[in-house]
């Protein structure tokens, strides 16, 4: 073999060896000492092999976070300071150089990028509101467009005695905008003008989860047709069949996340997802410390496959690669996160042997 194929050769096996490596983040609890804010990690997409986490940037309680379509920003909300956003520019290194900030709303809890990385949208807890803010060209917040205040309560009295903002979503053509509010058992609807990123009431407005459920994040189903909401309080999943045209929800069916007899208190729901292929959902439980697993019909309604050990203590965030492989799970008690791999053919889970420590994680988002 002559020096120039081998080299060829060479570069052409690490090029492969490369490709299989996915990048994913993970946002953090600062408090007590054991984070200093975002970490970067790898991500072996073929066997599930764990890369050395390293610190992406130090950030006060960064507990959320998103990445920019086309990766080249990523954005954190801070449950700290009153509540802010910040936007970081990502290194060749997968490390995080920090742009600017803005102030978003007391309890800033979620952070959401649009389709088409024109807008930044938030959703503050405490502050019972939902955010936008628009960008620059190199991804740094201009101004903040929107700020929608949230009215209404449950029937949970420690819970629910106004409303909270947990989580906002653009849905993938960007047209509407939905925000999870615990306290009133709403999913808000709203039109969305990305070029203005300003949001309007939809009609009907919201839909609705059962009484006391407390929604908390939501899930697209790839196909567009329906959307999945993590019930916290209620430990369920209520599905809705969403219309694309004019944003409504309408409820199909609540499902538990729990296994036939198993108590509610003492347990949440944290973070849900759709599988890439459109076949699977899972939504991590804490204090259950587990996965439910859950088969999707062509009609949109779930059936539960199984509730698999999470293998951490509080599985607060979870994380898919974008081949639907592998999840990282994020263990806030435990401070580590682990992988679990998915089956290709029946979407169960199974642990691996792979995990590391890091400080109370509690978000993991995978580049794409």
């Amino acid at each position: 073999m002559t020096l120039f194929s081998a080299a060829g050769l060479l570069a052409a096996v690490t090029s492969s060896t490369l490709a299989t490596e996915v990048t994913f983040y993970l946002g953090t609890y600062t408090h007590d000492g054991m984070s200093k804010g975002i970490y970067v990690g790898t991500l072996d997409a073929d066997t599930g092999r764990l890369g050395q986490l390293q610190l992406a940037a130090e950030a006060v309680n960064p507990s959320f976070l998103a990445l920019s379509p086309n990766g080249k920003n990523l954005y954190a909300v801070a449950e700290s300071d009153g509540g802010v956003v910040t936007a970081y520019a990502v290194v060749a290194d997968g490390t995080l150089s920090p742009l600017n900030q803005l102030p978003s709303g007391a309890g800033a809890c979620h952070v959401w990028v649009d389709a088409g990385g024109r807008n930044v949208l938030s959703a503050n807890y405490s502050g019972a509101s939902f955010a936008v803010f628009q960008t620059l060209p190199d991804g740094s917040l201009r101004e903040r467009t929107a700020l929608v205040p949230l009215t209404g309560s449950g029937p949970d009295p420690k819970r629910q005695r106004q409303s909270y903002g947990h989580a906002i979503y653009t849905d993938p053509a960007a047209r509407f905008v939905y925000g999870c509010d615990l306290g009133s058992d709403n999913v808000w609807v709203y039109r969305f003008d990305a070029a203005q990123g300003s949001l309007s009431p939809a009609e009907p407005p919201s839909g609705k989860v059962p009484p006391g459920g407390g929604p908390r994040h939501l899930a697209f189903h790839p196909g567009g047709g329906f959307v999945y909401v993590a019930n916290e309080m209620g430990m369920s999943v209520t599905a809705f069949a969403r219309d694309p045209e004019k944003g409504v929800l309408t409820p199909l069916e609540t499902v538990s996340t729990l296994p036939p007899e198993t108590p509610v208190h003492g347990s949440s729901t944290a973070e849900i997802l759709c599988h890439p292929g459109g076949k699977w959902l899972y939504v991590s439980n804490r204090g259950h410390d587990s996965i439910a697993v859950y088969s999707i019909r062509p009609d949109g309604r779930l059936d539960l496959l199984e509730v698999a050990p999470a293998q951490v203590r509080v599985p607060r965030g979870v994380g898919m690669d974008p081949g639907g492989k592998w999840l990282v799970v994020a263990g806030q008690d435990d401070h580590r996160i682990t992988v679990l791999g998915i089956d290709q053919t029946t979407g169960k889970l199974s642990p691996t042997d792979q995990s590391t420590q890091v400080g109370s994680p509690v978000c993991v988002i995978f580049k794409q």
